[in-house]
């Protein structure tokens, strides 16, 4: 609570006072042991404490509440509310009554007032009341200024204003990671999973009730919050979503290209925009706090003029026998080209068919999908390399190494292998 009031020569007293929800009493509960000197009067004390919880005296939160003695902490996010009177003290008769009140941020004036027209005639011992609100969207200082301005009986003209200036804290720390996931063994669209760590910086707990992603026009979006075969919706933190002061917890999404924007090769690279967090919580008796981040921009991988992936591939195959794959070959260049395929035996990777045949033209942005086969001559995880893809038009040679990789197992039983 935080009063200022104007100054004596001024008919009028001005009162500003924040709005705030009252808290839970916390008292100290003193105990000893019964062989201790006092006995058990500490114990019956704390039984006759009014304060104290029936049955658990020896906890610190009572089941009363307090009203708040200060200004308090105000959060970003939050709504900050505030009552603000205007008294007559004189026994005159004031006129034309106006009340104003402005909040000044580090970038903005905002108008917070209710009503912007003045009160013809304030009698004695009259007030003029207002309470004013906003969703506080700025960190740093905040100023509240209270203009009044009003007429005496004689036809003066007064005005005085008084500035309350209170901070705004981050109440939430966020921090975002990209991962890139290549799924055009599934479909034809690459997938992106947002990783979300959400800090509770304040010192109070937070009920999380909704952190969710807003996509992009360019995007769908899946959340991955839920446990899987569990009941509707069961979130994976559990029924009760707290978060601790200083705890931070993991939220993942997975973005998928919608297919008006996946079908054309090369629209999404560079710097893309994937979307926006909008998080919303519940502090002490219930007080709501909501933050939405700025757009979170994401680099997408680049492909150079060829982009070369695969649509098909086994996950074990057998040793010396060979094997299929699909690749798909897009052209993610603004030109057209005539391509040559050549095929490069490895150590343990031998390629099957004819290296050097000709693919013909590939248009801009069009792609083609090429089965090939192979076989491994050594064991174990084995990486898929060895492709070069020329384009005869401008002599150049794009090299694709550690392509896949494909595990190769013996089939025998015996130590043959």
């Amino acid at each position: 609570m935080e009063v200022n009031q104007a100054k004596q020569e001024h008919l009028l007293a001005l009162k500003v006072m924040r709005l705030t929800k009252p808290t839970l009493f916390t008292n100290l509960p003193v105990t000893c042991e019964d062989r201790d000197l006092p006995g058990d009067l500490f114990d019956q004390l704390m039984r006759e404490d009014p304060s104290t919880i029936k049955g658990a005296e020896a906890l610190m939160l009572g089941e009363m509440l307090t009203l708040p003695q200060n200004f308090g902490n105000i959060f970003l996010g939050e709504t900050f509310s505030s009552y603000i009177s205007v008294h007559n003290d004189s026994n005159q008769v004031v006129k034309d009554v106006l009340v104003k009140a402005d909040l000044q941020t580090s970038s903005q004036r905002l108008n917070l007032s209710a009503s912007n027209s003045a009160v013809a005639e304030l009698k004695s011992e009259s007030c003029i009341d207002d309470v004013i609100h906003h969703e506080v969207k700025e960190i740093g200082t905040h100023i509240l200024v209270c203009a009044v301005s009003y007429t005496t009986q004689y036809g003066e003209k007064l005005y005085f204003r008084k500035f309350f200036k209170f901070q705004v804290l981050k109440p939430l720390d966020v921090k975002t990671k990209f991962y890139n996931a290549e799924s055009d063994l599934s479909s034809v669209t690459d997938e992106v999973f947002l990783e979300a760590q959400i800090q509770n910086i304040t010192t109070s707990p937070m009920f999380m009730e909704k952190v969710s992603l807003e996509p992009s026009m360019m995007y769908n979006v899946t959340e991955l919050n839920t446990v899987a075969g569990g009941d509707d919706g069961e979130s994976t933190f559990g029924k009760m979503s707290y978060l601790q002061p200083m705890d931070t917890r993991q939220y993942l999404y997975c973005l998928k290209p919608k297919p008006e924007y996946a079908e054309k090769a090369g629209v999404i690279k560079g710097v893309t925009v994937i979307g926006k967090l909008d998080i919303v919580w519940k502090t002490n008796l219930g007080e709501r706090g909501r933050l939405q981040t700025s757009q979170l921009q994401r680099m997408a991988p680049g492909y150079g003029d060829i982009r070369l992936s695969l649509e098909m591939i086994p996950d074990t195959v057998n040793l010396e026998e060979p094997f299929d794959i699909i690749c798909k070959i897009t052209n993610c260049s603004e030109r057209t080209m005539d391509l040559v395929l050549e095929m490069c035996n490895t150590r343990s990777i031998h390629w099957c068919g004819v290296s050097g045949r000709q693919l013909g033209k590939l248009s801009p942005g069009a792609f083609l999908s090429l089965p090939l086969m192979l076989l491994s001559s050594v064991q174990g995880l084995q990486s898929i390399s060895g492709l070069r893809l020329t384009d005869t038009f401008l002599k150049r040679t794009y090299e694709y190494d550690d392509i896949a990789q494909v595990c190769v197992v013996c089939p025998y039983t015996s130590n043959e292998c």
